[in-house]
């Protein structure tokens, strides 16, 4: 295989699929797709690892696609991770400046005090320097006190180890972890949308991701335990037709909301054993639908009124992964949230890009997006062997500081 330098690769470990994304990073910092590859996921439930051989094999096989597509040898991957075991807080570190001037170690100082507690990557929002406040960068600036205000993630260990463990066994080295709705937002929002207040609702198949970002900072985010896999299951207890079945016939005929199905519009429902398959008004099956949709959107709608936000949020919504590309559920979620609501489609990245710009690779492209600041370290003759584990536990860890 042809050897290039400056690959990314971004790995989505999804409940319903696994998808390997492969780019170039130009020295001018272009991201050009060159590969993808993706595979059913076998060994995930909600977001967490529960059978490590099945998702190895999942992995695999997603991995070996987007090589020869990109013609590759991937040894290296940036993943995500997610699960209702996730949680994010905010919280604030003062320091006192030594030299009065703000120092690279004295904003490492301020962010330690305040993430102290934290086990996942944090991502900051914005620093105070003797009481002037709004301050995005403040190396150099003059002052006796450094405050920081920090979105710190916090999630259960045990869940990341399995995530890397899995990614291990399948022959390749963890880089970094990000949490995904970080990853989906880098994807699918714009400047203006951050600066201006937004809701960043990535429609996974195991989980829901929420982001809240506001003055171009993240203010909040919540993983939630529902996702597409639940629509499919009520598909199939409700029309009784094998679970396979009921995701294609919510794919190809599912609609959000009852009343943009016409009632003479029929649909095909294999059965279950060697049942005959029956034909059915295509209304019922968004009858079922509707419900677990609204449920899933009135969920957003409590966290975010929970955390007292929905006030901030000038751009509205942004729904992106695979679920949101279900027939009416921007309508749906427009009338459960009363806020606009657009589709989030990735974008920023060149090559390939006819492929990925669909909303269910969000998630694996947000991920090569944010590792193109560390392309370096992604090489292809990069890391391999030794106590991998502990070693991307310790780059989670140090994730923040890096972007100082």
């Amino acid at each position: 295989m042809a050897k290039r330098d400056h690959i990314v690769v971004g790995l989505d470990i999804g409940t319903t699929k696994i998808c390997a994304i492969v780019a170039e990073v130009t020295e001018e910092g272009t991201v050009n797709v060159v590969g993808v590859g993706s595979s059913p996921s076998r060994g995930l439930r909600k977001g967490v690892v529960v059978n490590i051989e099945s998702t190895v094999e999942s992995i695999k096989k997603a991995v070996e696609e987007a090589e020869l597509m990109a013609a590759v040898q991937i040894n290296s991957v940036y993943t995500g991770i997610a699960g209702s075991h996730i949680s994010g807080e905010n919280s604030r570190g003062v320091v006192a400046l030594k030299k009065q001037e703000v120092t690279r170690v004295d904003v490492q100082r301020a962010v330690d005090t305040a993430r102290s507690v934290a086990v996942l990557p944090s991502d900051r929002r914005e620093f105070v320097v003797d009481d002037q406040d709004g301050i995005r960068e403040p190396l150099g600036m003059s002052g006796s006190r450094l405050e920081v205000d920090v979105h710190i993630i916090t999630g259960a260990v045990t869940s990341a180890q399995n995530i890397i463990k899995s990614v291990n066994r399948a022959g390749l080295d963890v880089v970094d972890m990000v949490l995904q709705p970080l990853a989906s937002s880098e994807a699918v929002l714009t400047p203006e949308e951050r600066e201006l207040g937004v809701a960043m609702v990535d429609l996974g198949g195991g989980t829901t991701d929420l982001a809240i970002f506001a003055e171009g900072s993240i203010r909040h985010t919540a993983v939630l335990p529902i996702g597409g896999q639940h629509l499919t299951t009520d598909l199939a207890i409700g029309l009784r037709t094998p679970q396979g079945e009921a995701e294609r016939l919510k794919i190809r005929k599912g609609v959000a909301l009852a009343e943009l199905a016409k009632d003479d519009e029929m649909v095909e429902v294999p059965g279950v054993g060697d049942r005959p398959a029956r034909t059915l008004c295509r209304k019922l099956v968004a009858e079922i639908i509707e419900p677990r949709v609204e449920e899933v959107f009135d969920l957003v709608r409590r966290e975010i009124m929970r955390t007292g936000y929905e006030g901030i949020l000038a751009a509205g919504v942004v729904i992106t992964g695979g679920t949101s590309m279900l027939e009416g559920i921007l309508e749906a979620a427009e009338r459960v949230l009363d806020l606009p609501v657009r589709r989030g489609v990735p974008n920023g990245v060149g090559g390939l890009r006819e492929i990925v710009s669909n909303p269910m690779y969000a998630t694996g492209v947000g991920l090569i997006l944010l590792a193109r600041h560390h392309a370096g370290e992604l090489e292809l003759t990069g890391l391999r062997g030794g106590r991998r584990v502990g070693r991307a536990l310790g780059r989670m860890r140090a994730w923040m500081l890096e972007f100082f």
